[in-house]
Order: C-alpha cells, then structure tokens, then sequence
C-alpha cells in the first residue's frame, strides 16, 4: 500500500496547518511573557469543549488505535471493555475527585502528594512517572505509531519514528499545554470522521450489496466468539481479560489511576477555567468514549474476516486502510497521524511539566509562577527553557529506546497495560487513601507503593519456575486486584502504627463540595444506561 498523490497533499495540507494552528494558539499578547503557568497549564483557562477533546486526543493515539485494533483482531470486542469503563470512571473523577484538586489549587500528582504526606513521595513518584512515560508510554505511541506509518505510506519505519517524534515536539514546544489543549478539538473531530469512514468501508465490504448494517450482522454471523463481552474461563484469551473482573475488579483499579491520577490525563482538568468547566469536560469526554469502540475494534474485529492470515495482530488496523479510496486513504491517514501527535505532544508536555516542576523546581528551591502569583519573572523564564529542554531529552530518549524495548511484541496494547499494572495498584491505594482518608500518613503511602512493584514482581515470575507452578498463571487484572488489597492493607497498618503530625497534612476540605448540576446529574444519566444496554446486548 502506498498513498497517491492526492492522499499526499491531503496529508501535507493536514500537518501545516495543524501546526500552524498550534502556533497561532501560542501566541502572546504584547508585553506578556510566558510563565510556567501558561506553559504547564495553559493559563488556567481551559473551556470545556477544550478540555473533554484534549482527554481523548492525549488518551487514543497510536497504542489505542492500532494496539487495540490488533487486540480486536485477537481478542474481540471485550478489549472495548477499557473503552467503555472508562466513560464511567470519568464520571467518578468529575464528581469526587476533580472538587479536591481544583479547591487545593493542585497543578500536578506529585504536588498533590506532597502538600498531603510529604516531600519524600513527590520526589519518589515523580522520578517513577518519569521512568513511566518516558520508557514506556512516550515510546510505545511512537513505536506504533511508526508502524502505522511504514505499512500504509511506504515510509522506513525508523523514518518515521523519528519524524512522528520530531514533529510532536515542534508542534507543542513554543505553546507548551496551550498549544496542545486548543488544538485538539480539530484533532478529534478528524480522528472521529476518520474512525467512523475505515468502519463503514470494512462493514460495507463485509455486507456487499446489502449495506453497512448487513455487514455487521455479517460479521457476528462469522466470528460469533469475537462478540463475546465477558470471556469464559475456557477462552484462550481470559488471562487478559477475566470475565466478570473486568467489570468488578481489577480494571476499576487501572481505571481510575489512569483517568484520576495520571498527570498526563487530569493535567487538562487542572488547567479548567472553573470546576463547572473541568466537569463538563469530563462528561464530553465520557460520551466520546462510548464511541470509541466502533472507531477502533470494529476494523480489527472486521480484519478477521477480510484479513484473516495477517502475521502479527497489530497489522489489523493498517490493513484496512489499505481498502480506502484514493483521497479518502489521506483523510484517514491524516486521522491516525492526528492521533498519534497529539497524543505524543500531550505526553512530551506532561514529562517536561513533572521534570520542571516537581523536580528541577524543587531542587532549586524556586517558587513557580504556578504555585504563587508573586513569581519571579527571571526564574519564569528559567522553568520555561528547563522545560522546553526537557521536552527535547524525552523525545529524545524515547526514539532510542522505542525498538529495543518494542520491537519484538505482537500485541503492544496489551503489553503496556500488564507493565503498567505493576504501580497501578500502589498509586490507586494512595491516591485513595490521600484523597478520602485523614490518617493516611506518608510512611504507609511509600510501604504501600513499594509493596505493589514488589507483590507484582512475585506474580512476574514464570508459569513455572523450578518445576513449580507459580503465581504468573493469575490473570494480571485480577493480580492488579490482589495486589491492590495487599498494598492497601500495608499502607492503612503502617499508618496506624507511625502516626503523622497533623499539620502535615495541607489538603483542605473548606470550599470542597460534591454536588453537580443537574445538567452533570443527567448526561451521568445516560452515560450509565447506556453502558448498561451495551453488556446486556452482548454478554
């Protein structure tokens, strides 16, 4: 497959002015010189509409489309499971947590942590997410991203990787948050109207003459197994996802780590213009990832029946391109390349946003502009730079390191959230007990994010090791469970028994309330009735 002419220029016509957009967006007004709140979090003025498109373009990229793609093509529609739940576990985030940020003026996770156990857990959790993003996130959207890119345009796929990287990080480095929350609006809106023209054409092929409906009733005619929303134990695949835990245990723990505590997701929320604003974010958000499945596991469910001999799954996705019309082709390649930017930008952002402020700031005592409106402008211009060089290291980094790390996976989605799951439980254990429980002290939240890498790590060993079975034959959302409880239990007995000063703590409830609107209280509503039709309709 290779793209025409026209599919070229759509292209091209694409990437000048997305990024001329994003330039545009970063613009100053005369006099004013960008300061760390502007560049971290976008001068704290985010609309809604900005906010929700900004949550789904930094969530789907390259990992989402052609990782859980390929996992439809293996699994089928259950790996929609992480789609739809999430829509619910927004929901949670904007009435339960978003309050407490937004009150306590929290612009990033481990400042959180800081202001509610101590300086030793900022330090600790911000060097672990930058490990995080950098050496497993930032390279996995860029390593499947390049594989997109290879299969459809032609392109050598170290070509591609390193321009998919290098146009990211121009793209957000003047403008910081700014450029990426205000321009992903139009990154949506193309990844949606690409997502929904590759699944009509695949469901139009399947059916024929009869339409796109015929075809998909078509294709629960032919991969029946592949409509299966809770897995049997006798599946092939229920060790990556285990039947009714996916919709009761371990997934809610990924879930709301990801949605709740993830700098590079809630980063969006924190810059809202008001609470209001960052809660109807979230429930746009919500409605968009109900969506999501049809844009991205039907094509990989549909590949099954059109391509049903492909040697790696996460060719799924690029092959359905490949029965694109000519200019057509260009507008969904554009789609997927829209994806992979904006999710790349949000992510390269969100490592300079923790290096600076969480630790560059710290180690040099600076009061940013983002914590005290009495900043000084010389240090402002400082954390800027430091974060703009950050940006460049991380890239950086992650395009060396992406094909050792990657390059011999068959399902990188899947891969990602297992690795993932080794802190999940610990960071949702701690976050937790932080948010909604005052005894929690700073000792019990280290035991308890340390316990998780090390209970994990047990459960990592192989199947059988010595001859003896071993705890790697658990599911890992169910292990993400197990885990979850132990860490909770070590923290809740460690802080028991080493009790923190009060003072210590510096998170307020005054002003905090969790009431909604009634506009929320509805679209909440429909969001859970929905989902509820959705698992009744294919249980």
């Amino acid at each position: 497959m290779s793209l025409s002419q026209i599919d070229l220029i759509v292209v091209i016509v694409y990437a000048i002015g997305i990024f001329g957009l994003a330039q545009w967006v970063s613009r100053e007004k005369a006099g004013h010189e960008k300061d760390s709140s502007d560049y971290f979090l976008a001068s704290k003025n985010l609309p809604w509409w900005a906010i929700g498109a900004s949550l789904i373009a930094a969530n789907i990229s390259a990992e989402q489309i052609v990782g859980m793609s390929g996992s439809g093509y293996a699994i089928g529609l259950a790996i929609a499971s992480y789609e739809w739940m999430a829509a619910l576990t927004l929901l949670i985030v904007g009435k339960w947590f978003l309050p407490i940020f937004l009150a306590n003026q929290i612009y990033t996770m481990p400042q959180f942590l800081e202001q509610r156990f101590g300086p030793t857990i900022r330090t600790v959790m911000a060097v672990f997410w930058l490990i995080l993003y950098v050496f497993v996130n930032l390279t996995s959207i860029i390593w499947l991203g390049s594989i997109a890119v290879t299969q459809v345009a032609g392109v050598n796929q170290d070509v591609a990787l390193i321009g998919l990287g290098t146009f990211a990080l121009l793209y957000q480095i003047r403008g910081g948050l700014k450029a990426v929350a205000l321009t992903d609006i139009v990154q949506v809106t193309l990844l949606v109207l690409g997502g929904l023209v590759i699944a009509y054409l695949t469901l139009s092929k399947i059916g024929g003459d009869a339409g796109v409906f015929a075809g998909f009733v078509e294709l629960t005619h032919r991969v029946p197994d592949h409509f299966d929303m809770i897995l049997s134990p006798d599946n092939p695949h229920y060790k990556d996802l285990p039947g009714i835990a996916v919709l009761v245990g371990g997934m809610w723990i990924a879930n709301l780590s990801y949605w709740g505590f993830n700098q590079y997701i809630i980063q969006r929320a924190l810059a809202a213009k008001s609470l209001g604003e960052a809660q109807k974010g979230v429930i746009f958000a919500g409605f968009l990832k109900l969506l999501m499945p049809v844009i991205i596991v039907l094509p990989g469910i549909a590949a099954v029946v059109l391509a049903p001999n492909l040697a790696k799954p996460d060719q799924a996705y690029p092959t359905m391109m490949a029965l694109l019309p000519t200019g057509l082709l260009g507008l969904v390649f554009a789609a997927l390349i829209a994806a992979i930017i904006a999710s790349t930008a949000s992510k390269i952002n969100s490592i300079a946003t923790i290096f600076t402020l969480d630790i560059y700031a710290k180690l040099k005592g600076v009061q940013t502009r983002a914590e005290d409106a009495t900043g000084k402008q010389a240090h402002e211009r400082q954390l800027v730079l430091v974060g703009r060089i950050a940006a460049v290291v991380a890239i950086i980094l992650a395009m060396l390191t992406a094909r050792p790390l990657l390059g011999s996976l068959d399902q990188a989605f899947q891969y990602i959230q297992e690795f993932s799951g080794f802190v999940t439980p610990g960071i949702t254990v701690i976050f937790l007990l932080g948010l909604f429980w005052p005894r929690a002290t700073e000792a019990g939240a280290l035991v308890g994010a340390i316990a998780s890498v090390v209970v994990s790590f047990i459960f990592w060993f192989p199947a059988k090791w010595g001859g003896v079975e071993t705890l790697n034959a658990v599911p890992f959302i169910n292990r993400m469970a197990i885990v979850f409880f132990i860490a909770l239990a070590l923290a809740v007995i460690v802080s028991l028994a080493r009790p923190a000063r009060r003072e210590s703590n510096l998170i307020t409830m005054q002003g905090v309330s969790f009431r909604t609107t009634t506009g929320f209280n509805i679209a909440a509503a429909i969001i859970v009735v929905i989902l509820i039709a959705l698992y009744a309709t294919w249980w």
